[in-house]
């Protein structure tokens, strides 16, 4: 199994729909174990997914843009296995004036927020989690992405966080590749998810992906997003880092 004996956080789960849920389902099937976090209000939603998963695992509050709840999951997770072999950073959040299709429309505050959710956390978890890493004598930090390579319709401020988490994944490899910590990004395709719906007409992506990805692409099926995160999660990526790996059908790679 690829995973067997490897400790693993992931963060983001929300409902059984979510890619990070997948991919805590696949972690398990591949030998892992692993702790969810979540946040808020979203707590109840993610004891709920893990429930529905075959072995319900721990699921701890950590709100990445807190430090101090961030050094209590350090202190949490030493305390729990005094090691950690993998990171899923699955976190993302734009207040609604940051989608849409009005650029101009989202101030500072909300750019800020957006920002320091869905990017700097990315900096943030894995400084939190670096002591565990090094304990296991390296490991692997995968983040979730979304091509921003190109403007897309409604994306708006989270396409630009978006290129920020691709920039500051590509830093944290620089400077931590001496220590054996790979950082590397899986950008999906568009996926039926909680966080999609939250996207203004998400449905444009979802009738031209499929036409134009040349696999062809399901916005129902995480199982391709997820095995991708595993097996980057795993020892068969030793020397790959500061990659951004596409699960999208090959859809990045067609022209208009």
């Amino acid at each position: 199994m690829l995973l067997d004996g490897k400790r693993v956080l992931v963060t983001g789960v929300l409902t059984d729909a979510s890619i990070a849920f997948s991919v805590a389902r696949v972690a398990l099937e591949q030998g892992a174990g692993f702790v969810l976090t979540s946040v808020g209000r979203a707590m109840s939603l993610t004891k709920r997914g893990a429930r529905r998963l075959p072995t319900e695992p721990v699921v701890g509050e950590v709100d990445v843009t807190d430090a101090a709840q961030l050094a209590e999951l350090t202190s949490a997770l030493e305390q729990r296995w005094g090691r950690l072999d993998g990171v899923l950073h699955a976190i993302g959040f734009a207040p609604e004036p940051c989608l849409g299709g009005d650029f101009l429309k989202a101030q500072w505050d909300d750019v800020a927020t957006a920002l320091h959710v869905s990017t700097y956390s990315l900096k943030s978890l894995t400084e939190a989690c670096l002591p565990l890493l090094k304990a296991a004598d390296g490991g692997s930090v995968v983040g979730l992405d979304f091509d921003a390579a190109k403007a897309w319709p409604l994306y708006d401020w989270m396409g630009v966080a978006k290129a920020a988490l691709e920039s500051t994944a590509r830093y944290l490899a620089r400077d931590l590749g001496p220590l054996g910590v790979r950082v590397n990004l899986v950008a999906a395709g568009p996926l039926r998810t909680i966080a999609a719906k939250s996207i203004p007409g998400f449905s444009q992506f979802e009738e031209t992906w499929a036409g134009r990805a040349p696999l062809g692409w399901d916005v129902g099926n995480a199982e391709p997003t997820a095995r991708a995160c595993v097996a980057l999660l795993s020892d068969w990526f030793p020397a790959t880092t500061g990659e951004i790996v596409h699960v999208d059908g090959g859809f990045h790679a067609i022209g208009a």
